[in-house]
């Protein structure tokens, strides 16, 4: 820098009005000043705006007296500080520091939660740049409160023990009831494009395989074995295959009044919606069974469905299976496979799942999501959702309620 250039930075907060920035960064214009960075936050229409400018010395005070009657006329408060060019330059140099994004989602936000998580952000030696808020506006009647509260923080460095850091959101989270996502801000989160969801107990709040039991008499037997195998105790192909062969002798019939009566999952249908609406590809990779899929495929116009075939004679199940079982490992295959024949590289994949046979695939993704899972699958999945719908999924790839041009929240 030269000896008469000076780096001045500007604060100015007060009640937020049209042409205040426009205002203040019009006599910096005249006076030729350079911005080298500037940032504006508004808070319940409480403005706070941050401006440093380069300028010659010889000007630099005419702008601020300027300003400073300026700001005056606009009823906003102004304050300068000078910044060394030392300070400019660490300041820079820490521009280059690991970009992540810390989201917190929850039924209701509590000042808890944002201090639990913002101390152990602290305690890993990484700085919050910003902090936005993902959803709509809570009213203050409980009555109409929105059922869903985001926000996202905008963190720089790098963790002193990511493991450490992973295990003390997962504590705060069972604590306070509250889900918390720790991703790098790279290109690849801004531009998902492929996103693969377990069926079972993920779009669907059941276990279509218990449902067909209970029609067939087997109902707590086969749940039982359901459970084990969803917990990882048994292994999926083996369960799988016990449980169909007690199917044996159901007539078809059952599974039309099963399909038309699913739980559809909270939140499901706006995911869907919206994942359509900015282009997403959506397949279903599911242990469960293809005629149920291709009815959620219809429903919400799913691009792909991968399930298992039911082997059907004379109009009755057989408890047999037709072709290759869609466990763990094919669906990571599934996945892989999809992101290909889309173009899409394997980093802008997105996976959603419960049980342990989700495991590989939401290892595999971009972002894998343990979705109101088992134990064992949310302590080993990056990352998880537990207190709220599907629609949750939006806020862990950046969107915010007010893009999404809906009017679901009362404002």
């Amino acid at each position: 820098m030269k000896t008469n250039e000076e780096l001045i930075l500007l604060t100015i907060n007060g009640a937020d009005r049209p042409g205040v920035t426009s205002a203040l960064t019009e006599i910096l214009a005249q006076n030729n000043a350079i911005i080298l960075d500037i940032g504006q936050a508004d808070i319940h229409n409480n403005l706070t705006l941050g401006i440093l400018f380069q300028s010659d010395a010889s000007t630099s005070g005419d702008i601020l007296k300027e300003v400073l009657f300026r700001s005056y006329e606009l009823g906003v408060n102004v304050r300068f500080k000078p910044i060394a060019e030392k300070e400019y330059s660490e300041w820079v140099n820490m521009q280059g520091r690991n970009r992540y994004i810390v989201t917190i989602l929850s039924r209701k936000l509590t000042a808890k939660q944002i201090a639990g998580v913002s101390r152990i952000i602290a305690e890993q030696g990484m700085n919050i740049d910003a902090i936005k808020r993902l959803t709509g506006r809570i009213p203050l009647e409980e009555s109409e409160r929105t059922p869903k509260a985001s926000v996202e923080f905008s963190v720089r460095g790098t963790p002193r023990d990511k493991e450490l850091m992973k295990a003390s959101f997962l504590k705060l989270s069972s604590e306070l009831q509250v889900d918390i996502s720790f991703q790098e801000d790279s290109m690849y989160r801004r531009m998902r494009r492929l996103i693969c969801f377990d069926m079972d107990s993920t779009l669907i709040e059941t276990e279509v395989i218990d449902e067909l039991a209970m029609r067939a008499g087997v109902g707590d037997e086969v749940k039982a074995i359901t459970e084990s195998a969803m917990r990882g105790e048994i292994d999926f192909r083996t369960s799988f295959t016990r449980r169909c062969a007690m199917l044996k002798g159901l007539d078809v019939s059952v599974m039309q009044d099963i399909a038309e009566h699913l739980p559809i999952t909270e939140g499901a249908d706006r995911l869907m919606r919206i994942l359509k609406k900015v282009g997403f590809k959506i397949a279903i990779l599911s242990g469960g069974f293809t005629y149920f899929g291709n009815y959620l495929k219809q429903k919400f116009g799913i691009d792909y469905v991968y399930a298992n075939e039911l082997e059907v004679e004379n109009g009755k199940l057989t408890g047999r299976y037709v072709g290759e079982i869609v466990d763990g490992k094919r669906k990571a295959e599934l996945l892989r496979l999809i992101a290909q024949v889309e173009n899409v590289d394997i980093r802008q994949t997105v996976a959603v799942g419960d049980g342990a046979n989700d495991l590989p695939m939401i290892s595999l993704a971009g972002l894998g999501i343990a979705f109101h899972a088992k134990p064992k699958v949310k302590a080993t999945a990056e990352q998880s959702i537990s207190t709220i719908g599907l629609d949750g999924i939006l806020y862990f790839l950046g969107y915010k309620d007010s893009y999404l041009q809906e009017n679901i929240y009362k404002y």
